[in-house]
């Protein structure tokens, strides 16, 4: 089977599914364009309120082809720098989004699957999914990010635990570690991720938009710059259309209908 990536809407969710099975939705420069485009499209969709990106076949995505690294070797470093770069582009892409997205994950995330379910903003896995940096049983680093996720989550003697023994990683460890925000019956990832993605589009999808990038920017800003970029963002929101709906809301005792 050819790997392709898959959009569906659900409600005001789209859903994208990594899908190719035979590898265990295996990453590649081709998935990661196609990734980027999905992604991109979502954004640009005014009734899309969020994104769930899983995989197809009961895993999330087993990383790296390493027949692919291996064909790299014969290249030259410039085009191993390229690919590597196209797969930081798609996680900038995910952390700039400026709607929530979700990761449901059965099975394996390994390598940079792992990665790039740590970029994205919320995660629910399966009961029985394992987590792996694989890459020190080959000789290899990490790439797409996960030991900048890792190092600002978890202490550092378990991110080198992780990295260098390249153990798999139960998921209701992760979620000790508050990496995962639900761990629930294998099988029922997508459900649940949409459950949320619901709860996340009665939401005003402008105040979200506006959280995301103040947590984005949190860990580069001094208190003083953070305490004035949260200033602009608050005015930005109370004088939005959004906040009248809101507060009229709260005030009348109903639920808000945001735009």
């Amino acid at each position: 089977m050819t790997a392709t990536v898959l959009t569906q809407r659900v409600d005001r969710c789209s859903v994208i599914t990594l899908s190719d099975p035979g590898s265990r939705n295996a990453l590649s420069p081709t998935l990661y364009a196609a990734l980027v485009e999905a992604l991109d499209t979502a954004a640009a969709d005014p009734e899309v309120r969020s994104v769930v990106l899983t995989g197809a076949g009961g895993h999330f995505c087993a990383g790296g082809h390493l027949q692919r690294l291996e064909r790299a070797r014969q290249g030259t470093r410039t085009q191993q720098a390229e690919a590597i770069d196209a797969l930081h582009g798609l996680i900038d892409t995910l952390r700039a989004l400026p709607k929530p997205v979700i990761a449901a994950v059965e099975g394996a995330a390994a390598g940079a699957g792992f990665s790039l379910a740590l970029a994205c903003d919320l995660m629910v896995a399966a009961r029985d999914a394992r987590f792996l940096l694989a890459y020190g049983r080959v000789g290899l680093t990490p790439d797409g990010g996960a030991t900048w996720f890792l190092g600002r989550s978890v202490p550092a003697q378990l991110v080198r635990e992780w990295v260098w023994l390249a153990e798999p990683i139960a998921a209701e460890r992760l979620q000790q570690h508050g990496l995962i925000n639900r761990v629930c019956a294998p099988g029922s990832a997508l459900s649940d991720a949409l459950a949320l993605a619901a709860q996340l589009a009665r939401m005003a999808p402008n105040a979200l938009a506006g959280a995301k990038a103040l947590l984005a920017a949190a860990p580069e800003n001094g208190l003083s710059a953070h305490l004035a970029a949260e200033r602009e963002a608050f005015l930005d929101q109370l004088f939005h259309d959004n906040a009248g709906e809101g507060i009229a809301a709260f005030l009348q005792r109903r639920a808000a209908a945001f735009k």
